[in-house]
């Protein structure tokens, strides 16, 4: 396969901020060479040899606008594509005096202790947000339960008018009844009038 070489600036929040160290991850996990330096003033020099497919997609991956941890932010990337020479053996971090390394990683320590702050206040804040999500959740449930109370008050309502209608019911059936049984007797009593009658008549 042939080999590529990529010569990459990368401008933007890059230095101070455990830039080099991102890139040197990803460009051991695609298995590339040669290094990354910081360059004066703010940016930051990469070199990566390797196929070229594989060239675009570290480019890619590079170009980080927003980290998860550390306040990376890549604004511009510059790259030129040239011929692999092939010289390194491994993708490495150039670096440079020991007292701008050491002031260096303070800085990325001091970004990355901010920036953990940062995520505890914001976590915090959706566990207050969460905290007041519960409440108005059991305000509703304390609503719902209210309703329901006032739904079992009418059914109540309900089953008693029931009661009553029902013994209307029963009352007006025991009404029909003996004045049924009123109106038979009634008839029997017409006959016997009748047939009294009918016996004067012929005396």
């Amino acid at each position: 396969m042939t080999q590529t070489r990529a010569t990459i600036i990368a401008k933007g929040e890059v230095q101070r901020v455990g830039y080099r160290a991102a890139v040197e991850k990803i460009a051991r996990k695609l298995k590339l060479t040669v290094f990354v330096e910081n360059l004066k003033p703010y940016d930051v020099r990469i070199v990566a040899e390797g196929e070229e497919d594989v060239l675009n997609e570290f480019v890619a991956q590079i170009r980080i606008t927003r980290h998860p941890i550390a306040p990376i932010s890549v604004e511009d990337l510059d790259v030129e594509f040239g011929a692999a020479t092939k010289e390194f053996e491994y993708f490495a971090i150039r670096r440079g005096d020991w007292k701008e390394e050491l002031g260096e990683r303070m800085d990325t320590a001091g970004a990355l202790l901010y920036r953990s702050v940062e995520l505890g206040t914001e976590s915090v804040k959706i566990g207050w947000e969460s905290v007041k999500t519960g409440k108005k959740m059991l305000e509703k449930r304390d609503s719902m339960l209210g309703k329901q109370d006032k739904t079992i008050e009418i059914l109540e309502d309900v089953r008693e008018d029931t009661g009553e209608i029902t013994n209307a019911l029963a009352f007006l059936k025991e009404i029909y009844r003996e004045t049924s049984e009123l109106r038979d007797k009634y008839g029997v009593l017409s006959r016997d009038v009748e047939a009294i009658k009918v016996k004067l008549k012929a005396g």
